[in-house]
């Protein structure tokens, strides 16, 4: 298993850590603090993997699969969490996590035919929008409320830019 591969992997195995420490933030005040770096440390992994797999020609069906699945396993866990800790309404959520269902079922419909469907910018910048969000939301800072809030309309308006994105682009993968 290479590098980016290993960093994925790692993504993926920080997630109950990061789950444990945010839904028992209120047994200790500290944390809340480890979640959000575990949070981060999750993050970066996303940025360095992607980095190092195609600087190094190190791209790998492994890769490509679990790559965005590590991402929306974090950024889907860390949502619902905020959920129940009453950080953000639920039903911003579903429709982020729906968002999620459907390219995936859009790329399965479309991996079935021989295509792949590349990530898009408009997708990167959901990512990056969503992240900064739950970022904003663990730390929870009261003079940030204003800024943590346009994060989340971004990261929201980014969710269905980018799904529009996606199926307008891939609309004849639909076609038999």
């Amino acid at each position: 298993m290479n590098l980016p591969n290993k960093l994925t992997m790692f993504r993926v195995i920080l997630i109950p850590f990061f789950v444990a420490f945010l839904l028992l933030r209120d047994m200790d005040p500290s944390f809340r603090w480890i979640a959000l770096g575990i949070f981060i440390v999750a993050s970066l992994t996303d940025l360095l993997d992607g980095k190092i797999a195609r600087k190094y020609n190190l791209v790998t069906n492994f890769g490509k699969f679990m790559d965005p699945l590590a991402d929306k396993l974090l950024v889907c866990s860390a949502m619902i969490c905020l959920i129940e800790l009453g950080l953000i309404p639920s039903w911003i959520v579903v429709i982020i996590i729906a968002r999620e269902f459907v390219i995936s079922g859009f790329r399965l419909i479309a991996s079935d035919k021989g295509v792949v469907i590349a990530a898009s910018y408009w997708g990167k910048f959901k990512t990056t929008f969503q992240m900064v969000m739950v970022i904003l939301m663990i730390a929870d800072i009261p003079q940030l409320s204003l800024l943590t809030q346009i994060v989340m309309w971004a990261a929201l308006a980014l969710t269905l830019i980018s799904l529009a994105d996606y199926l307008w682009k891939n609309k004849g993968v639909l076609h038999d």
